[in-house]
């Protein structure tokens, strides 16, 4: 069997092997106890603490202090090792939250006078830009469905509403056919913190969404009563792991490998296409629901982004 072929790798299976002070492992399960009493933190965010703290721990078997007894100089030497090892900048920030909370619950309690996690900056997170799908592969999806099947005439009426207006997909699953106006071709969609919005949808998106309602939706639901505009195989309403699946799969139809396909990623697709095509920015603020501008901005750096590979692509001097 092949050995771990990173540093980080190496580090982590040394450590694994590592035992942890008798008198750590009961500082980490007393601190545990401690912060699910006051917190109430669910067992996913109490095994995170174990195991950034059981880290610590076994790093400094051998180095000296105790996990209780640390200070600066040893966290500090902790971190630039894991540095050194490949250590994410989000795993660090995380892990010394951890390492804070820790110490931070020692000096509250009285078990100790100083925190030696004080004055150690935390490293910087780039903010995530949204991935967009290029218009040709959104373009793709839009064909995928099968048309000549009822749920594949739903599967195209949900995808071109989602590409044409920018919904979450709660949104898009809670429709109801009261906040549905085909006439003048608007939804009226009630958003995160139960705010409203008026959302157009193209005359494309309206053609299908018209199609699904009167030639497939009634063969889907049968004889059962259900006030959601888009409904499942069974009838019911239709729940966000079914879009899900069906956006997978028109992906596969498409030729896309659905690992880079999802619900999300079509609303991203939706915000930055508009931008790339000249779309004011509050405008898609108001489609899109969100209540501050500058969670909209993140999709300049987007749409920035793709003309700078645009403009070294294909200029002279690019």
């Amino acid at each position: 069997m092949a050995g771990p072929k990173t540093a980080a790798e190496r580090r982590q299976r040394s450590q694994a092997r590592a035992e942890i002070r008798a008198q750590d492992q009961a500082e980490i399960e007393g601190f545990l106890d401690a912060i699910w009493s006051e917190r109430g933190l669910a067992r996913h965010s109490l095994d995170s603490y174990r195991r950034d703290l059981s880290g610590l721990a076994r790093h400094l078997v051998g180095v000296g202090p105790s996990l209780a007894e640390a200070g600066r100089a040893e966290l500090l030497d902790y971190l630039a090792q894991l540095n050194r090892d490949g250590y994410s900048p989000r795993s660090a920030a995380r892990l010394l939250s951890s390492l804070r909370a820790f110490y931070a619950h020692r000096v509250v309690s009285g078990a100790r006078a100083d925190d030696p996690t004080a004055g150690i900056v935390a490293p910087k997170l780039g903010r995530p830009l949204p991935k967009a799908l290029s218009e040709t592969q959104v373009e793709a999806l839009l064909q995928a469905p099968e048309l000549s099947t009822p749920i594949g005439l739903r599967d195209k009426a949900m995808l071109e509403l989602m590409y044409a207006t920018g919904l979450r997909v709660s949104e898009l699953v809670g429709l109801l056919g009261t906040q549905i106006n085909l006439r003048q071709g608007v939804l009226r969609v009630v958003g995160k913190g139960s705010r409203e919005r008026l959302v157009p949808m193209g005359e494309e998106a309206q053609h299908w969404l018209e199609r699904y309602i009167g030639e497939a939706r009634a063969g889907i639901v049968g004889r059962d009563r259900c006030d959601f505009v888009f409904v499942s195989n069974k009838g019911g309403a239709l729940g966000r792991q079914q879009f899900w699946t069906a956006v997978k799969r028109n992906a596969v139809r498409a030729g896309i490998d659905p690992v880079n396909v999802s619900p999300h990623r079509l609303r991203h697709s939706f915000a930055t296409h508009l931008l790339n095509h000249g779309a004011d920015l509050r405008a898609l603020q108001m489609m899109l629901g969100h209540s501050s501008l500058s969670t909209t901005q993140i999709y300049t750096l987007v749409a920035k982004q793709a003309l700078k590979r645009l403009h070294q692509q294909h200029h002279p001097r690019g």
